[in-house]
Protein backbone atom coordinates (compact mmCIF):
# COMPACT_ATOMS: atom_id res chain seq x y z
CA UNK A 1 0.00 0.00 0.00
CA UNK A 2 2.83 2.41 0.90
CA UNK A 3 4.65 1.52 -2.31
CA UNK A 4 1.54 2.24 -4.34
CA UNK A 5 1.17 5.64 -2.64
CA UNK A 6 4.85 6.43 -3.22
CA UNK A 7 4.63 5.55 -6.90
CA UNK A 8 1.55 7.68 -7.24
CA UNK A 9 3.35 10.64 -5.58
CA UNK A 10 6.42 10.25 -7.80
CA UNK A 11 4.19 10.03 -10.85
CA UNK A 12 2.54 13.30 -9.91
CA UNK A 13 5.81 15.04 -9.09
CA UNK A 14 7.34 13.97 -12.36
CA UNK A 15 5.23 16.34 -14.31
CA UNK A 16 2.78 13.76 -15.64
CA UNK A 17 -0.25 15.03 -13.73
CA UNK A 18 -1.44 17.68 -16.14
CA UNK A 19 -4.69 19.53 -15.51
CA UNK A 20 -7.56 17.12 -15.52
CA UNK A 21 -9.42 19.10 -18.14
CA UNK A 22 -6.65 18.45 -20.66
CA UNK A 23 -7.28 14.71 -20.56
CA UNK A 24 -11.02 14.79 -20.75
CA UNK A 25 -12.23 12.57 -23.53
CA UNK A 26 -14.23 14.44 -26.05
CA UNK A 27 -17.44 12.76 -26.95
CA UNK A 28 -17.71 12.13 -30.63
CA UNK A 29 -20.84 13.50 -32.17
CA UNK A 30 -23.10 10.68 -33.23
CA UNK A 31 -23.38 10.31 -36.96
CA UNK A 32 -26.68 9.62 -38.74
CA UNK A 33 -25.52 6.05 -39.25
CA UNK A 34 -24.96 5.57 -35.51
CA UNK A 35 -28.39 6.98 -34.71
CA UNK A 36 -30.04 4.74 -37.28
CA UNK A 37 -28.18 1.72 -35.89
CA UNK A 38 -29.29 2.42 -32.30
CA UNK A 39 -32.90 2.90 -33.41
CA UNK A 40 -32.94 -0.32 -35.44
CA UNK A 41 -31.19 -2.21 -32.63
CA UNK A 42 -33.74 -0.98 -30.09
CA UNK A 43 -36.67 -1.92 -32.32
CA UNK A 44 -35.18 -5.36 -32.94
CA UNK A 45 -34.63 -6.02 -29.22
CA UNK A 46 -38.18 -4.92 -28.38
CA UNK A 47 -39.61 -7.23 -31.05
CA UNK A 48 -37.41 -10.07 -29.81
CA UNK A 49 -38.64 -9.62 -26.23
CA UNK A 50 -42.27 -9.48 -27.39
CA UNK A 51 -41.89 -12.62 -29.52
CA UNK A 52 -40.21 -14.43 -26.64
CA UNK A 53 -42.60 -13.42 -23.85
CA UNK A 54 -45.92 -13.38 -25.68
CA UNK A 55 -46.46 -17.20 -25.81
CA UNK A 56 -45.73 -17.48 -22.09
CA UNK A 57 -47.98 -14.57 -21.10
CA UNK A 58 -50.74 -15.78 -23.41
CA UNK A 59 -50.60 -19.26 -21.88
CA UNK A 60 -50.70 -17.72 -18.41
CA UNK A 61 -53.75 -15.63 -19.35
CA UNK A 62 -55.61 -18.68 -20.70
CA UNK A 63 -54.75 -20.70 -17.60
CA UNK A 64 -56.25 -17.97 -15.38
CA UNK A 65 -59.36 -17.59 -17.51
CA UNK A 66 -62.64 -19.45 -17.31
CA UNK A 67 -62.38 -22.50 -19.58
CA UNK A 68 -65.67 -22.08 -21.43
CA UNK A 69 -65.07 -18.39 -21.92
CA UNK A 70 -61.59 -19.13 -23.30
CA UNK A 71 -63.15 -21.16 -26.13
CA UNK A 72 -64.51 -17.94 -27.57
CA UNK A 73 -60.96 -16.77 -28.27
CA UNK A 74 -59.72 -13.22 -28.09
CA UNK A 75 -57.57 -13.75 -24.98
CA UNK A 76 -54.10 -12.29 -25.40
CA UNK A 77 -52.29 -11.03 -22.29
CA UNK A 78 -55.05 -10.44 -19.71
CA UNK A 79 -57.70 -12.97 -18.60
CA UNK A 80 -61.19 -11.90 -19.60
CA UNK A 81 -62.98 -13.91 -16.90
CA UNK A 82 -60.61 -14.69 -14.03
CA UNK A 83 -60.79 -18.21 -12.59
CA UNK A 84 -58.52 -20.59 -10.67
CA UNK A 85 -60.53 -23.71 -11.50
CA UNK A 86 -58.00 -24.80 -14.12
CA UNK A 87 -55.24 -24.99 -11.51
CA UNK A 88 -57.61 -26.65 -9.03
CA UNK A 89 -58.36 -29.34 -11.63
CA UNK A 90 -54.66 -30.01 -12.22
CA UNK A 91 -53.67 -29.97 -8.55
CA UNK A 92 -56.48 -32.37 -7.61
CA UNK A 93 -54.99 -35.05 -9.84
CA UNK A 94 -54.25 -38.31 -8.06
CA UNK A 95 -50.58 -38.99 -7.24
CA UNK A 96 -49.65 -35.43 -8.21
CA UNK A 97 -47.94 -34.68 -4.90
CA UNK A 98 -46.04 -37.95 -4.99
CA UNK A 99 -44.97 -37.17 -8.53
CA UNK A 100 -43.85 -33.68 -7.50
CA UNK A 101 -41.71 -35.08 -4.66
CA UNK A 102 -40.12 -37.69 -6.94
CA UNK A 103 -39.48 -35.09 -9.64
CA UNK A 104 -37.80 -32.68 -7.22
CA UNK A 105 -35.70 -35.53 -5.79
CA UNK A 106 -34.59 -36.79 -9.19
CA UNK A 107 -33.79 -33.25 -10.33
CA UNK A 108 -31.61 -32.45 -7.32
CA UNK A 109 -29.89 -35.83 -7.02
CA UNK A 110 -29.56 -36.38 -10.76
CA UNK A 111 -28.12 -32.92 -11.36
CA UNK A 112 -25.59 -33.25 -8.54
CA UNK A 113 -24.40 -36.72 -9.62
CA UNK A 114 -24.23 -35.77 -13.30
CA UNK A 115 -22.24 -32.62 -12.55
CA UNK A 116 -19.76 -34.43 -10.31
CA UNK A 117 -19.12 -37.35 -12.68
CA UNK A 118 -18.89 -35.23 -15.84
CA UNK A 119 -16.58 -32.73 -14.14
CA UNK A 120 -14.22 -35.49 -12.96
CA UNK A 121 -14.16 -37.15 -16.38
CA UNK A 122 -13.63 -33.81 -18.11
CA UNK A 123 -10.75 -32.98 -15.79
CA UNK A 124 -9.06 -36.31 -16.52
CA UNK A 125 -9.48 -36.03 -20.29
CA UNK A 126 -8.39 -32.37 -20.35
CA UNK A 127 -4.95 -33.18 -18.86
CA UNK A 128 -2.27 -33.07 -21.54
CA UNK A 129 -0.27 -35.89 -20.00
CA UNK A 130 -3.20 -38.32 -20.13
CA UNK A 131 -2.26 -40.68 -22.98
CA UNK A 132 -5.79 -41.94 -23.75
CA UNK A 133 -7.45 -38.51 -23.96
CA UNK A 134 -8.09 -38.59 -27.71
CA UNK A 135 -9.28 -42.19 -27.74
CA UNK A 136 -11.75 -41.67 -24.92
CA UNK A 137 -13.02 -38.43 -26.42
CA UNK A 138 -13.63 -40.20 -29.75
CA UNK A 139 -15.40 -43.06 -27.96
CA UNK A 140 -17.75 -40.65 -26.18
CA UNK A 141 -18.46 -38.77 -29.41
CA UNK A 142 -19.47 -42.03 -31.11
CA UNK A 143 -22.01 -42.71 -28.34
CA UNK A 144 -23.72 -39.42 -29.22
CA UNK A 145 -24.63 -40.79 -32.67
CA UNK A 146 -25.05 -44.52 -32.08
CA UNK A 147 -27.10 -46.36 -29.46
CA UNK A 148 -28.59 -49.81 -29.04
CA UNK A 149 -32.23 -48.77 -29.36
CA UNK A 150 -35.15 -48.72 -26.97
CA UNK A 151 -35.66 -52.47 -26.55
CA UNK A 152 -31.98 -53.36 -25.90
CA UNK A 153 -31.72 -50.46 -23.45
CA UNK A 154 -34.86 -51.63 -21.65
CA UNK A 155 -33.51 -55.18 -21.41
CA UNK A 156 -30.18 -53.86 -20.16
CA UNK A 157 -31.82 -51.77 -17.45
CA UNK A 158 -34.01 -54.71 -16.46
CA UNK A 159 -30.99 -57.01 -16.24
CA UNK A 160 -29.19 -54.46 -14.08
CA UNK A 161 -32.20 -54.17 -11.76
CA UNK A 162 -32.87 -50.53 -12.59
CA UNK A 163 -36.50 -50.97 -13.57
CA UNK A 164 -39.14 -50.29 -10.90
CA UNK A 165 -36.59 -48.29 -8.94
CA UNK A 166 -35.62 -44.67 -8.39
CA UNK A 167 -32.09 -45.41 -9.64
CA UNK A 168 -33.25 -45.50 -13.26
CA UNK A 169 -33.86 -41.75 -13.05
CA UNK A 170 -30.33 -40.77 -12.00
CA UNK A 171 -27.78 -43.50 -12.86
CA UNK A 172 -28.19 -43.59 -16.69
CA UNK A 173 -27.80 -39.82 -16.88
CA UNK A 174 -24.69 -39.57 -14.74
CA UNK A 175 -22.40 -39.55 -17.77
CA UNK A 176 -23.23 -37.43 -20.81
CA UNK A 177 -20.81 -37.15 -23.70
CA UNK A 178 -22.06 -33.68 -24.64
CA UNK A 179 -21.83 -32.26 -21.11
CA UNK A 180 -18.44 -33.84 -20.54
CA UNK A 181 -17.05 -32.39 -23.77
CA UNK A 182 -18.41 -28.95 -22.91
CA UNK A 183 -16.67 -28.98 -19.52
CA UNK A 184 -13.49 -30.43 -21.02
CA UNK A 185 -13.31 -27.67 -23.63
CA UNK A 186 -13.72 -25.03 -20.93
CA UNK A 187 -11.02 -26.61 -18.74
CA UNK A 188 -8.57 -26.64 -21.62
CA UNK A 189 -8.92 -22.87 -21.84
CA UNK A 190 -7.51 -22.44 -18.32
CA UNK A 191 -3.77 -21.59 -18.42
CA UNK A 192 -1.43 -24.42 -17.56
CA UNK A 193 0.59 -22.04 -15.39
CA UNK A 194 -1.96 -22.36 -12.61
CA UNK A 195 -1.60 -26.12 -12.46
CA UNK A 196 2.18 -26.01 -12.80
CA UNK A 197 2.56 -23.49 -9.99
CA UNK A 198 0.33 -25.62 -7.76
CA UNK A 199 2.39 -28.72 -8.53
CA UNK A 200 5.57 -26.87 -7.61
CA UNK A 201 4.00 -26.19 -4.22
CA UNK A 202 3.31 -29.90 -3.78
CA UNK A 203 -0.39 -29.98 -4.74
CA UNK A 204 -1.80 -33.21 -6.13
CA UNK A 205 -4.46 -33.62 -8.81
CA UNK A 206 -7.25 -33.77 -6.24
CA UNK A 207 -6.20 -30.45 -4.74
CA UNK A 208 -5.78 -28.91 -8.18
CA UNK A 209 -9.23 -30.07 -9.26
CA UNK A 210 -11.04 -28.99 -6.10
CA UNK A 211 -9.25 -25.71 -5.28
CA UNK A 212 -7.99 -24.39 -8.62
CA UNK A 213 -9.89 -25.80 -11.60
CA UNK A 214 -13.38 -26.10 -10.12
CA UNK A 215 -13.63 -22.51 -8.79
CA UNK A 216 -12.68 -21.24 -12.24
CA UNK A 217 -15.25 -23.52 -13.89
CA UNK A 218 -18.30 -22.13 -12.08
CA UNK A 219 -19.81 -20.67 -15.28
CA UNK A 220 -19.63 -23.93 -17.21
CA UNK A 221 -20.74 -25.90 -14.15
CA UNK A 222 -23.81 -23.68 -13.85
CA UNK A 223 -24.57 -24.10 -17.55
CA UNK A 224 -24.29 -27.88 -17.47
CA UNK A 225 -26.26 -28.06 -14.23
CA UNK A 226 -29.06 -26.08 -15.85
CA UNK A 227 -29.06 -28.39 -18.88
CA UNK A 228 -29.29 -31.47 -16.68
CA UNK A 229 -31.87 -29.97 -14.31
CA UNK A 230 -34.19 -28.96 -17.16
CA UNK A 231 -33.89 -32.42 -18.68
CA UNK A 232 -34.60 -34.15 -15.36
CA UNK A 233 -37.53 -31.87 -14.57
CA UNK A 234 -39.21 -32.30 -17.96
CA UNK A 235 -38.59 -36.02 -18.32
CA UNK A 236 -41.64 -38.29 -18.27
CA UNK A 237 -40.92 -41.00 -20.82
CA UNK A 238 -38.58 -42.95 -18.52
CA UNK A 239 -41.27 -43.01 -15.82
CA UNK A 240 -43.77 -44.44 -18.29
CA UNK A 241 -41.31 -46.95 -19.70
CA UNK A 242 -39.54 -48.25 -16.59
CA UNK A 243 -41.75 -47.41 -13.57
CA UNK A 244 -45.21 -47.49 -15.06
CA UNK A 245 -46.52 -50.00 -12.53
CA UNK A 246 -45.08 -48.22 -9.48
CA UNK A 247 -47.31 -45.37 -8.27
CA UNK A 248 -44.73 -44.39 -5.67
CA UNK A 249 -42.16 -43.73 -8.41
CA UNK A 250 -44.31 -41.65 -10.72
CA UNK A 251 -43.19 -38.17 -11.75
CA UNK A 252 -44.95 -34.85 -12.04
CA UNK A 253 -44.56 -34.66 -15.80
CA UNK A 254 -45.91 -38.19 -16.26
CA UNK A 255 -48.99 -37.42 -14.18
CA UNK A 256 -49.62 -34.19 -16.10
CA UNK A 257 -49.15 -36.06 -19.37
CA UNK A 258 -51.77 -38.61 -18.32
CA UNK A 259 -54.12 -35.81 -17.32
CA UNK A 260 -53.74 -34.06 -20.66
CA UNK A 261 -54.21 -37.30 -22.55
CA UNK A 262 -57.37 -38.12 -20.64
CA UNK A 263 -59.01 -34.73 -21.11
CA UNK A 264 -58.01 -34.58 -24.77
CA UNK A 265 -59.25 -38.05 -25.70
CA UNK A 266 -62.44 -37.90 -23.69
CA UNK A 267 -65.65 -37.92 -25.66
CA UNK A 268 -67.64 -34.75 -24.93
CA UNK A 269 -64.70 -33.60 -22.82
CA UNK A 270 -66.02 -30.07 -22.32
CA UNK A 271 -69.30 -31.22 -20.79
CA UNK A 272 -67.62 -33.89 -18.71
CA UNK A 273 -65.13 -31.44 -17.25
CA UNK A 274 -67.83 -28.89 -16.62
CA UNK A 275 -69.68 -31.34 -14.44
CA UNK A 276 -66.58 -32.37 -12.50
CA UNK A 277 -64.74 -29.08 -11.97
CA UNK A 278 -67.08 -26.27 -12.84
CA UNK A 279 -66.08 -24.52 -16.04
CA UNK A 280 -62.82 -25.89 -17.42
CA UNK A 281 -61.84 -27.23 -20.82
CA UNK A 282 -58.93 -29.27 -22.19
CA UNK A 283 -57.37 -26.10 -23.59
CA UNK A 284 -57.45 -24.29 -20.26
CA UNK A 285 -56.21 -27.36 -18.39
CA UNK A 286 -53.31 -27.70 -20.82
CA UNK A 287 -52.40 -24.07 -20.22
CA UNK A 288 -52.47 -24.53 -16.44
CA UNK A 289 -50.38 -27.71 -16.65
CA UNK A 290 -47.87 -25.93 -18.88
CA UNK A 291 -47.45 -23.07 -16.39
CA UNK A 292 -47.04 -25.49 -13.48
CA UNK A 293 -44.41 -27.38 -15.46
CA UNK A 294 -42.32 -24.38 -16.46
CA UNK A 295 -42.64 -22.29 -13.28
CA UNK A 296 -39.79 -23.90 -11.27
CA UNK A 297 -37.35 -23.63 -14.18
CA UNK A 298 -38.26 -19.97 -14.70
CA UNK A 299 -37.53 -19.36 -11.01
CA UNK A 300 -34.09 -20.97 -11.31
CA UNK A 301 -32.93 -19.02 -14.35
CA UNK A 302 -32.37 -15.64 -12.65
CA UNK A 303 -29.96 -17.18 -10.15
CA UNK A 304 -27.84 -18.75 -12.91
CA UNK A 305 -28.05 -15.89 -15.37
CA UNK A 306 -24.91 -14.22 -14.06
CA UNK A 307 -22.84 -17.22 -15.10
CA UNK A 308 -24.11 -16.97 -18.66
CA UNK A 309 -23.63 -13.21 -18.94
CA UNK A 310 -20.34 -12.73 -17.11
CA UNK A 311 -17.16 -14.30 -18.41
CA UNK A 312 -14.03 -15.27 -16.60
CA UNK A 313 -10.94 -13.05 -16.83
CA UNK A 314 -7.66 -14.85 -16.36
CA UNK A 315 -5.45 -11.88 -17.10
CA UNK A 316 -3.53 -12.27 -13.84
CA UNK A 317 -1.41 -15.07 -15.31
CA UNK A 318 1.51 -14.07 -17.51
CA UNK A 319 2.70 -16.71 -19.89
Amino acid sequence: MEMALTNKKNFNEGGYSAPEEKYKIRKRKASPGDIAFHICNGIFMILFVVITLYPVLNTLAISLNDGTDALRGGIYLIPRKFSLKNYATVLQKDNLMIGAVVTVARTLIGTALALITNAILAFIVSRKNFIFAKQLSLFWVITMYVNGGMIPIFLLYKGLGLTNSFAVYVIPGMVSAFNMLVIRTYMRGIPDSLEESAQLDGAGYTTIFLHIISPLCKPVYATVALFVAVGQWNSWFDAMLYNRMSDNLTTLQYELMKLLSSVTNQSSSVEAMKNSSGSVTPMSVRAAATIITMLPIICIYPFLQQYFVSGLTLGGVKE
